[in-house]
């Protein structure tokens, strides 16, 4: 399935990935290069789950997001802030004349076209600007019985699932930022959190993401992952995560 189709799934239940995508580590926020009178342009803002926390931070954001529910749903959260939100592909979207200080992407950017992704945001950015690019992995640990025990249920329902497919530690996630004779170096962040879900809420969590959306056999898969959560973990697991903040300065 193309790149292009499975990121407009997300914009299918807004409500949905607004109540069960996860926060971000405050301490990531810390990090980024921005105050008040920063101009920031997020890519990709989903609700608003990165954008608020930027916000909060007296800077400026314009925030472009291909998905016209996802985007009512963060101009409604963010109406009291220095926000403004605009619906659009960031590959279609004309970069307005002035420049910003930081461009960032929170778990948006590998939805991008490689092929300007890089380009276009050293064109947005000012001389020394600054590009976040924050992505999110599910790692090992949590209930690591749980993840190993439904790695058959994937098999059944997903053909596309790599047999004996296991977590990684965080140790082997690779530290990815494309290449770019446009940016400088780079430095990496990372941070590690657990999620404690019910039965309910974690068929909520997976029900945001793109492959499961467009699986054919969700109602499936789905079914046999609440039947063994509720029969050998008596409804509750926990799913660890790490985000890593990857941040690089635009060369003269």
């Amino acid at each position: 399935m193309t790149r292009e189709r499975l990121r407009r799934t997300f914009n299918e239940d807004a409500q949905l990935y607004d109540r069960y995508r996860p926060e971000y580590p405050l301490a990531l926020f810390g990090e980024l290069p921005a105050g008040p009178g920063t101009r920031v342009l997020e890519i990709g803002c989903g609700t608003g789950q990165a954008t608020a926390p930027v916000a909060r931070l007296g800077c400026s954001v314009v925030a472009v997001e291909l998905g016209a529910e996802l985007a009512a749903v963060a101009r409604h959260k963010l109406a009291s802030m220095d926000v403004e939100v605009i619906v659009s592909a960031f590959e279609d979207w004309p970069l307005p004349v002035e420049k910003f200080d930081l461009v960032m992407a929170a778990t948006a950017f590998h939805w991008l076209d490689p092929e300007i992704r890089m380009d276009k945001c050293a064109n947005a950015l000012r001389p020394g600007g600054t590009l976040a690019v924050i992505s999110t992995e599910h790692i090992l640990g949590g209930t690591e019985q749980f993840f190993a025990e439904v790695q058959d249920i994937y098999e059944r329902w997903d053909p596309a699932t790599p047999p004996g497919l296991r977590l990684q530690p965080a140790a082997e996630i690779p530290r990815e930022f494309d290449v770019s004779d446009r940016f400088g170096e780079v430095r990496f962040h990372r941070y590690e959190w657990d999620e404690l879900y019910s039965t309910e809420d974690y068929l909520g969590v997976l029900s945001t993401y793109s492959g499961h959306r467009a699986l054919p056999t969700r109602e499936n898969l789905l079914a046999d992952i609440a039947a063994l959560i509720d029969t050998r973990y008596n409804g509750r697991i926990t799913k660890r995560y790490m985000a890593q903040l990857a941040i690089a300065r635009k060369l003269p």
